[in-house]
């Protein structure tokens, strides 16, 4: 386990205005502790965090006040985790709730600097 490399899953969905129920939001929450558990178990989470959805988005000089609307996927969330590979890496990402929810996964390699 001491070569393996530090990999960031981006995590991207479309906003929906449509609340979840309670149960629905508790299964959610049951889901990513067992996404985010299952990765710990293996030594190899690093960190997470939730995005909010707003923000703004800078294109060389031109400023957009608003990055999230209902048509377009936005990045949600990172989770940071440890590999051996980009293999394994997407491996793991294929267990993300976010997927069964419509959304997405970016996996992308840590080039330290």
């Amino acid at each position: 386990m001491e070569n393996l490399k530090e990999f960031m899953l981006i995590f991207r969905m479309t906003p929906s205005e449509t609340a979840l129920t309670p149960e629905q939001l508790g299964q959610q929450h049951q889901q990513w502790g067992a996404f985010i558990g299952g990765i710990a178990a293996q030594a190899k989470f690093m960190g997470t965090n939730r995005l909010g959805f707003e923000g703004n988005l800078i294109h060389g000089t031109t400023e957009t006040n608003q990055i999230a609307d209902e048509n377009t996927p936005i990045v949600s969330g990172y989770l940071l985790l440890k590999a051996e590979n980009l293999a394994e890496a997407t491996k793991m990402a294929k267990g993300c709730p976010i997927l069964a929810a419509g959304g997405s996964v970016e996996i992308r390699e840590i080039i330290p600097m």
